[in-house]
């Protein structure tokens, strides 16, 4: 009998989403749908999405875009059938004046018809290649949450967005750190290769063992820390341009696509951005 994380890989991106949906899922989704893209998420008014989109197209390594929704609507069609935006996710982040507000599992009641949601590329989707290739995902292997870091990288400004780099980190030995680089250079809709590996301090991280989000990990001996562009960044743009709300996933609770990590791998997965 397969045991409990096989099954949870196992499951397609439909099932995952008609169980955080209906609330079995209320945590990290890291190794779920394995085989299918997870993305981060940011919602906004439409007068402060315009410039929110020139920040992500400025900003591809941390921001990779996805998908992109028209405004009010929550389907967003390009990442998958029969998604509905305000509840596919195991858990909310609500910002108010940059400030976080709330923690819920649903964000049907608040829903606005000028919302528009941005769908970010996620590095929890560049480790289902990493695993492919043999190589081992030290909080997957844990069942933890990826450690994730505020650093001193700024971003590119566009609009009233601006902000440092969040990074997500793997430890790796040294020869292993060098194979996901270039799987992971592969896939850059999904972060693409690190920007960092080695020294934390030298990307202002003073404490390896203290993540900003998610959970630690041990880096054992003969190991590097390996870091890569994260998904939650806009949460600290969005802290510093204080929207008057703003909604996001909750640091590891992403949505689960139907778009194909193989699709990614091999750049046959294109987004075109709208004009907003």
């Amino acid at each position: 009998m397969a045991d409990h994380a096989t099954q949870v890989a196992e499951r397609g991106p439909m099932h995952v989403r008609a169980d955080a949906r209906a609330k079995i899922i209320t945590g990290q989704t890291s190794g779920m749908a394995g085989g299918f893209a997870q993305g981060n998420l940011v919602i906004l008014p439409s007068d402060w999405a315009s410039d929110f989109l020139r920040f992500c197209l400025a900003n591809p390594k941390p921001c990779p875009l996805l998908a992109v929704g028209n405004p009010g609507d929550p389907s967003l069609a390009g990442a998958g059938t029969g998604i509905d935006i305000r509840s596919d996710l195991p858990s909310y982040r609500v910002f108010e004046n940059g400030e976080l507000v709330d923690e819920i599992e649903d964000i049907s009641h608040i829903w606005r018809d000028d919302f528009v949601t941005f769908l970010i590329g996620c590095s929890f989707s560049f480790e289902w290649a990493l695993l492919n290739a043999g190589l081992g995902v030290r909080h997957i292997e844990l069942g933890t949450n990826v450690p994730m870091f505020k650093t001193n990288i700024e971003c590119v400004p566009a609009g009233r967005f601006s902000g440092q780099f969040v990074v997500s980190m793997r430890p790796m030995k040294p020869r292993d750190a060098i194979r996901a680089i270039e799987i992971t250079g592969r896939m850059p809709q999904v972060h693409g290769a690190p920007v960092h590996f080695g020294d934390p301090s030298a990307i202002g991280i003073s404490d390896v063992m203290r993540p900003d989000y998610g959970d630690a990990v041990p880096i054992r001996e003969g190991e590097v820390p390996v870091f890569w562009a994260c998904g939650v960044t806009p949460q600290v743009a969005l802290a510093k341009a204080k929207p008057p709300i703003a909604i996001t996933h909750s640091p590891g609770c992403m949505l689960i696509t139907d778009i194909a990590d193989e699709d990614l791998l091999n750049g046959k997965f294109h987004f075109h951005p709208p004009e907003l």
